[in-house]
């Protein structure tokens, strides 16, 4: 069960990945008159106001330390228009809609109501690669917590989505989840006994080793194992699928991967596997 990639017809020079057009923002504003002399300016300001305070030793490494802030600012200055180029050119090459800046996703699934923060910081709407209807986004949530010391911490997680509705499959099964593994397979009959959920075993060592699946506590099992066929789960093993997990909630479907994909054929393939499982999903909703 492999997806086909699509031609995009991809203009040649179209950036591929969120640095590639970095080089050509760093040399721009570099040449940049304002750019040059503001640094030397305050430069030559923080030399003279330090030497003669401190020592021309001191003023010297001030200096050296505002050249190095302001190339620092630059390169970040130009990250951000770089992947500004990245993101227009890979909505207008696939005919998204791109969401600029901080958005929000509808909390449908569990990952989507985690933490006590939660944001898209890119999101694009429409048909994505692999003909699947919905939004692929780069989503974050925080954890907040203090520390004995009463100091604050936050702790961020990263993950790309690919957000879609299949109302065709609520009837079927209300909740489905498959989760990659965590911890020892040898403990899961322990941690169920603290779940809300199912756990449905499925006959294949390569799933029992690689993920685990739940399902409500109203669903049938059957149901769940008949999406879970041979072909389905070899297909969700390959390495080219390692790492990624989706949740169905009520006709809510939420693939996702740890980390926020960069790079235009990073996106492409998670969207085309996002758009494998909803078809697995509706054939066996509808069948």
């Amino acid at each position: 069960m492999r997806a086909a990639m699509r031609d995009e017809g991809t203009p040649a020079g179209t950036p591929g990945d969120s640095d590639d057009t970095r080089g050509k923002h760093l040399r721009s504003l570099l040449g940049n008159a304002w750019v040059l002399g503001l640094t030397w300016v305050l430069a030559i300001v923080v030399l003279i106001a330090v030497g003669t305070a401190a020592g021309w030793a001191f003023g010297a490494a001030g200096a050296g330390v505002v050249v190095i802030l302001a190339l620092l600012v630059v390169f970040l200055i130009a990250s951000g228009r770089a992947a500004d180029d990245f993101f227009t050119a890979y909505a207008n090459g696939r005919g998204l809609q791109r969401v600029k800046g901080r958005g929000s996703l509808p909390p449908v699934t569990p990952l989507l109501r985690r933490g006590d923060r939660r944001y898209t910081e890119q999101m694009f709407n429409g048909t994505l690669p692999g003909g699947l209807a919905g939004s692929l986004a780069l989503y974050t949530y925080e954890d907040k917590s203090t520390d004995a010391n009463g100091n604050d911490d936050t702790t961020y997680y990263h993950f790309t989505v690919a957000v879609s509705q299949l109302p065709q499959t609520a009837p079927y099964i209300g909740e489905l989840a498959l989760q990659r593994r965590a911890g020892f397979r040898f403990l899961d009959s322990t941690e169920d006994v603290f779940r809300t959920r199912q756990r449905v075993e499925l006959e294949s060592e390569l799933a029992d080793r690689k993920f685990e699946v739940f399902i409500g506590r109203g669903d049938e099992m059957n149901r769940a194992r008949q999406v879970f066929s041979p072909t389905f789960v070899v297909w969700l093993g390959e390495d080219a699928h390692d790492g990624i997990a989706f949740e169905l909630v009520a006709g809510a479907l939420v693939v996702n991967v740890r980390g926020h994909k960069k790079e235009a054929e990073e996106l492409d393939a998670f969207c085309e596997a996002a758009a494998v499982i909803a078809r697995r999903l509706h054939e066996e909703a509808v069948e």
